[in-house]
């Protein structure tokens, strides 16, 4: 290891390396492509920080003047390749090397004048990188490593086709380095078509994976999930707590119910600006902040000094997410707690993840209010501050509050401070308890109330109203029943004396409606079922004959008109006279020809005049093609054919029976069907 790597590892208070970090620095690796696959946590970006140095520096212990970059670190995510330039920022600043970022959400223009001064290493998310290669502001030539961190969640965010550009555009003869979590099909495909003779290096195990993190999965009630992380973040008290959400609405939705419960809490989504998320995470590291509510955009890479808690409001979709999420505390050695939120309707869902996770967790309840306020007199307790001494500065204040008041006031004062300074615990209903029976409403008292179905009486009107006049509870009214012109209403024997006196001699509720006690149980009209019934209109309805109808064969019979009225395309009506009207000709008209008229006799010459017979050209056999055959072979073109026949729908029968007319009348001269036109010489 280079001097002045070593030098800042010292300086940061590390004395012994992580598995994966001392893998990839063997003596064997130096140099050579490496797929990484290492948990969460492990120390991954100091590892290939260290894995890339021998290459950049060579022999010596620092970097030459900036120029070219030699070296491109890709990760997915904006947080996590800020992250990752502040932690190479730091592991090569001994060595004076010069880290630039190109990150979505930037002013590009910025980037390309930090590139256009120069830089050793440039960390970058995939699209804007290809931005740069794309305009030209960035030279690949000098390219000696490329790191891949977390290239399968690369992957699943769609930058496959990104990272196949940026490889083929940087130089063939580099280190390639690819660090993943997990190594799917997709990810050995990258690394075969990009890495030459790449070594293989796995430090998980699906076993052992997290130890340093304890799950715990609570169960609770439907309607208690946001007051159970509440309770969560009271009883845990960590100095940094990530709360997990699904959607952005239910980000937005839990920041304010935390906020107005007097949690210091920050958002953090895909929806906010760059500037948002990174101000978000700085309050977090420097503790202006203490819970963090985000979606899975923090899920990978973030890494802050203090995160003990990690909560999943809504459970994650597949267990790697999973990992990841709780992977965010319990970093480098340090241990944590991952909380699962677990509702009746997502309780197999939970242990569907946590099994395929192949993780155990501790099942129990949620905290409640009791459990919470005890683990604050415990921490209480434990404060160091009981066995400081008192400065010279508070020994004044000191005597005089001990002669002032007593032991019991000064303790009750200082109780009500603590408790001031911490928000108060939600009350939790029981997950185990049973449904209560439903318990018999008992012996009762009926009264009817004026005005009923008629006048738009009510049930969830009459209740509050009874209630409030006759100053009883929603539990003391049984059964209500609407009638047309009253309600009935049942009400508990043990209360109808207060609900008198409070009712008054005058026996009248809301709006003077008479109330009237009754004797015994009355009967009960049922309402009518609603039907579709007709449109009313303001015409008389037609009276419905009922008088049976004659057998069809004693019915008289009558004739119907037949033909339209002259002149028009109406039919004749049953009432018109059938006797058809002429209409006299106009003077010098031409009498029109009948519609039908009898065709031509076929020897007449001024009808139809002989055709001369075809000849055809010969084919390529040399042989005339249709030479001295009529045009059409079924028939006798000097046959005149008579008018052509009625264009009229097939499916009419008058047309039918005219087109039959019209074929017999022509004779044989048109066949039924029509035979298939002959080809000749063929």
């Amino acid at each position: 290891m280079k001097k002045t790597l070593a030098d800042a590892l010292d300086a940061r208070g590390y004395t012994t390396l992580t598995a994966v970090q001392e893998a990839v620095i063997a003596p064997e690796t130096v140099g050579k492509d490496l797929l990484v696959s290492a948990q969460t946590g492990s120390g991954k970006t100091l590892g290939f920080g260290l894995a890339i140095a021998p290459n950049l520096l060579g022999e010596a212990d620092v970097f030459d003047g900036a120029d070219a970059p030699l070296a491109l670190v890709i990760a997915p995510t904006r947080e996590l390749a800020l992250q990752v330039k502040r932690e190479l920022a730091w592991l090569f600043e001994k060595a004076g090397a010069v880290v630039a970022s190109t990150v979505g959400g930037m002013d590009m223009r910025d980037e390309r004048r930090a590139l256009a001064r120069g830089a050793h290493i440039v960390v970058a998310t995939p699209g804007r990188l290809r931005d740069h290669i794309m305009r030209g502001s960035i030279d690949l030539n000098a390219l000696k490593a490329v790191v891949l961190d977390e290239a399968d969640e690369m992957l699943d965010l769609g930058f496959r086709e990104d990272l196949e550009f940026i490889l083929e555009s940087a130089p063939s003869e580099r280190q390639t380095l690819l660090f993943s979590a997990t190594v799917p099909a997709a990810i050995a495909k990258l690394a075969k078509s990009y890495q030459r003779d790449a070594i293989r290096i796995a430090t998980t195990s699906g076993e052992k994976q997290h130890a340093d993190i304890t799950y715990r999965a609570l169960r609770v009630s439907g309607r208690d999930g946001e007051n159970a992380i509440i309770n969560v973040l009271r009883y845990y008290e960590a100095p940094n707590a990530i709360v997990f959400c699904n959607t952005r609405a239910m980000v937005n939705r839990l920041t304010t119910r935390l906020s107005n419960r007097g949690f210091s809490v920050v958002a953090l989504s895909g929806e906010l600006t760059q500037g948002e998320r990174t101000n978000a995470l700085q309050a977090m590291r420097d503790g202006r902040a203490r819970v963090c509510v985000a979606t899975d955009v923090a899920a990978r890479g973030i890494d802050l000094p203090n995160l003990d808690l990690v909560i999943h409001a809504e459970l994650p979709s597949n267990q790697e997410t999973l990992l990841h999420r709780s992977g965010r505390t319990g970093r480098a050695g340090r241990s944590g707690v991952s909380v699962m939120i677990a509702t009746p309707a997502v309780l197999k869902k939970a242990q569907r993840l946590l099994g395929w996770a192949k993780l155990s967790a501790e099942w129990a309840d949620a905290p409640s209010a009791e459990d919470v306020m005890a683990r604050d007199e415990e921490r209480m307790l434990a404060s160091p501050d009981w066995h400081e001494a008192v400065s010279e500065d508070d020994k004044s204040t000191v005597d005089t509050l001990t002669t002032t008041f007593t032991p019991d006031q000064i303790a009750a004062a200082y109780l009500r401070l603590y408790r001031e300074r911490h928000t108060a615990p939600e009350e939790l209903s029981d997950v185990n308890e049973a449904p209560k029976p439903r318990v018999a409403f008992g012996p009762s008292v009926w009264f009817s109330v004026a005005g009923g179905r008629a006048v738009g009486a009510e049930p969830r009107r009459l209740l509050p109203m009874l209630c409030k006049a006759g100053d009883v509870s929603r539990d003391d009214i049984g059964a209500i029943r609407i009638q047309p012109d009253v309600s009935l209403v049942e009400i508990r024997e043990a209360a109808v004396d207060g609900f008198l006196a409070a009712v008054g001699p005058a026996m009248t509720v809301e709006d003077g409606a008479a109330l009237t006690r009754l004797q015994g149980v009355p009967t009960f009209e049922r309402a009518p079922h609603r039907t579709n019934s007709p449109r009313t209109t303001d015409k008389k309805p037609f009276a419905r004959d009922d008088t049976p109808k004659p057998p069809k064969a004693d019915r008289p019979k009558t004739e119907r008109p037949k033909g339209n009225r002259p002149g028009t395309t109406r039919p004749v009506d049953w009432n018109d006279d059938p006797a058809p009207r002429t209409r006299k000709p106009k003077a010098g008209a031409k009498p029109a020809a009948k519609k039908w008229a009898k065709p031509a006799a076929p020897s007449d010459p001024a009808v139809h005049k002989a055709r001369k017979p075809r000849t055809g050209k010969p084919n390529s056999a040399g042989k005339p093609t249709g030479a001295g055959k009529p045009k059409h072979a079924h028939r006798d073109d000097n046959v005149s054919r008579g008018p052509k026949p009625p264009v009229g729908k097939p499916s009419s029968k008058k047309n039918r029976a005219r087109q039959a007319a019209a074929a017999k009348q022509r004779g044989s001269g048109y066949p039924s069907r029509k035979p298939a036109k002959p080809r000749g010489g063929k």
